[in-house]
């Protein structure tokens, strides 16, 4: 037998093998052809006999009192009108090639106009009837042999999903009571009905609004509201509870979480709920519903974003982002490649975190392994690539760790900044974010102090029509700098959680909606802007520490206990939203206020500038920290002094670079 080789490949049949197995195919597709027809026939046999019967059943009982010969006469050669116009009408909405046993909505709504096309044409034809010498067929027997016809192609159909509660009544799994009786709960308790091999029943429906108790919801009782869950658990035998309402306040996870643990059984949270809401598909991902985590209960309302605006502003742009393999940075990443600029660059120092983030991208992305400290570095990758925006999120974070370090602390985050700051200016970027922090209103720590230091950098250095500006934020949820995974891993190991001070709050929110709206703050930017955004009530961090231990399934103290360690150096009790002599004045966007600044003159930044700069090269710790207070406090008695925005004032003040003569590099 001879064959054909592919290149790199395996050998192709021909000649014989080759006829067999066309042979072979062709036979696959007669016989599933084949099947599909004895399917299809079936049915319109079916159907057939569904209406002889139905138009029978209706002129026999409209002419009962009558004689047989009087309605026979002219019945049968109606019967056969009326049969050849359902079986058409059928054909024409596709009820003769369908999957039945997973049928909907749609397919119930396509036998029902089937029958009303039928009940309009048939009576269209009443004037033709005597024609054709057929004696009038009463009006009433259409009607009537019409609904009986219908509600029989619907028995053929839907008989699995009709008598379905026979087999539910038999059904062993997981008893499962549903919160939520809206569209949500509806698709969530429809998938469970549907899959059996999931191995969940549900046996209750539980919603806070009472119009509904006492109604059941495809069959399973809606049996009261949320605090009615312990009482139901042993009348219903409940072993878990599912939480299926969409985007769910905080305080309503929480209020059913601690109902669930009151009966003793287990909560679990379903996943994307919006997707289930606005998908045209009535299924469920019942299987990848979850346990409750902290960000639902420290979570908030999903932001709304203007997308237009922010694609326009990004796509087909050089978007560069610095400190892109940490928290802030990747997600900013993330969602800016989902608009498709004309190029992103990543810049980090770290190559793991700068690699991680960048297999993790759809798309393309240049790489850049640099330091910002490293100004010559930076400013020859911002002249090669001569980005359009930036993203400045490159920083050091952890205030205790800055206190000890306040020399490293001045390098990256103030002359870091600048370096970049400048760097962008020279490559012409219309377009700079700060990405900043809530730590710099009131600065009380080397870290709160620099960045505030940072912000004014940046305001000194706006290049002619650009739109640069500062954006703060408090703490975000599981970024490494956060709280949460140093409780997380203090619980792994039996605890205890070392908290600083029982009445110390702290603002969340989640990393995607900080970026989101640092997105969106960059498109409201005209330029020196310092945005804050809304970051909604503190959370007591205390109060945090017991949520998280009772997440994890311990008992607070009991199981978990929880050591007060006191204040670390630089931190506060409570974090300022904004300082003294700042106020919040609105935006177009309801989460993003903005800064009426409270800065120090320009000269004295630029001159605390040079005096930190010497500082920092002879490693003078605490010159270091002098000087970064006595720049970000203002000195003249107790009110701030407040000065616009200077534009062009790189060109004017001081220079506080390093020797090294930033033209030389191109």
């Amino acid at each position: 037998m001879l064959t054909a080789r592919r290149r790199n490949g395996p050998a192709l049949p021909t000649g014989d093998a080759a006829e067999a197995r066309n042979r072979g195919f062709r036979g696959t597709r007669v016989a599933t052809a084949a099947s599909h027809i004895r399917s299809r026939l079936l049915f319109m046999v079916l159907d057939a006999i569904a209406v002889l019967a139905c138009y029978g059943v209706a002129e026999v009982s409209y002419f009962r009192d009558k004689p047989p010969a009087l309605y026979w006469r002219h019945f049968v050669a109606f019967v056969v009108l009326a049969l050849v116009v359902h079986l058409l009408l059928n054909w024409v909405f596709g009820l003769y090639g369908r999957m039945w046993r997973h049928a909907g909505i749609e397919e119930a709504r396509q036998v029902l106009l089937s029958a009303l096309c039928a009940v309009v044409a048939l009576a269209g034809l009443r004037p033709l009837w005597l024609m054709v010498h057929i004696e009038r067929v009463p009006m009433n027997v259409v009607i009537f042999g019409s609904a009986f016809t219908t509600m029989a192609f619907g028995v053929l159909r839907f008989h699995s999903r009709l008598f379905a509660w026979q087999r539910g009544a038999r059904r062993v799994g997981l008893r499962v009571g549903v919160i939520g009786s809206r569209d949500a709960g509806a698709a969530a308790v429809r998938e469970m009905l549907r899959s059996p091999a999931a191995g969940l029943v549900p046996v209750a429906v539980f919603d806070d609004d009472n119009r509904w108790h006492g109604l059941s919801l495809l069959g399973v009782p809606v049996v009261g509201g949320i605090d009615d869950i312990p009482h139901a658990a042993d009348r219903y035998s409940i072993q878990q509870v599912l939480l299926a309402i969409p985007n769910p306040a905080p305080e309503l996870v929480e209020r059913a979480l601690n109902v669930s643990e009151a009966a003793g059984i287990s909560m679990k949270i379903l996943p994307s709920v919006r997707e289930i809401v606005s998908s045209k598909s009535e299924t469920v991902a019942i299987r990848q519903a979850r346990e409750p985590n902290i960000e639902d209960l420290l979570g908030r309302a999903s932001v709304h974003i203007d997308m237009g605006a922010v694609k326009s502003s990004l796509v087909g742009q050089k978007v560069l982002i610095t400190g892109a393999g940490g928290s802030i940075g990747a997600e900013i990443a993330r969602q800016i490649a989902e608009f498709k600029p004309g190029q992103l660059i990543l810049l980090d120092h770290d190559e793991t975190h700068l690699h991680d983030i960048a297999v993790a991208l759809a798309g393309t992305c240049d790489q850049l392994l640099i330091d910002v400290t490293d100004r010559g570095a930076v400013l020859e990758a911002f002249m090669r690539h001569c980005p359009d925006v930036v993203f400045h999120a490159a920083a050091h974070k952890h205030v205790p760790v800055l206190e000890s370090h306040p020399v490293e602390a001045a390098k990256v985050n103030v002359f870091g900044t600048l370096n970049v700051v400048q760097a962008a200016s020279r490559a012409k970027t219309k377009r700079f974010v700060l990405v900043s922090t809530d730590k710099a209103a009131h600065p009380m720590s080397v870290m709160g102090a620099t960045k505030q230091l940072a912000e004014q950098v940046v305001m000194a250095h706006i290049p002619e029509d650009a739109a640069y500006c500062a954006v703060r934020f408090g703490n975000v949820l599981g970024s490494r700098g956060s709280v949460i995974p140093t409780f997380a891993r203090q619980i792994a190991s039996g605890g205890p959680l070392t908290v600083t001070d029982p009445r110390a709050t702290r603002f969340f929110m989640s990393v995607q909606e900080a970026v989101q709206l640092v997105l969106q703050a960059s498109v409201l930017s005209c330029g020196g802007e310092t945005f804050m955004l809304e970051m909604g009530e503190p959370v007591r961090i205390l109060d945090l520490a017991e949520r998280m231990i009772r997440l994890s399934g311990y008992q607070v103290e009991t199981d978990i206990p929880i050591q007060i360690v006191g204040l670390r150096p630089g931190e506060k009790l409570h974090e300022d939203l904004y300082a003294t002599g700042e106020r919040l004045l609105p935006t177009s966007h309801p989460s993003i206020k903005r800064l009426a600044r409270a800065i120090q003159p320009m000269p004295t930044v630029m001159s605390g500038l040079t005096g930190l700069r010497q500082a920092t090269t002879h490693r003078e710790s605490e010159l270091v920290r002098e000087i970064l207070f006595s720049t970000v406090t203002p000195s003249v008695g107790d009110k701030p002094l407040v000065t616009p925005v200077v534009r062009h004032a790189s060109r004017e003040v001081v220079d506080v670079s390093d020797p090294s003569d930033m033209e030389a590099v191109s």
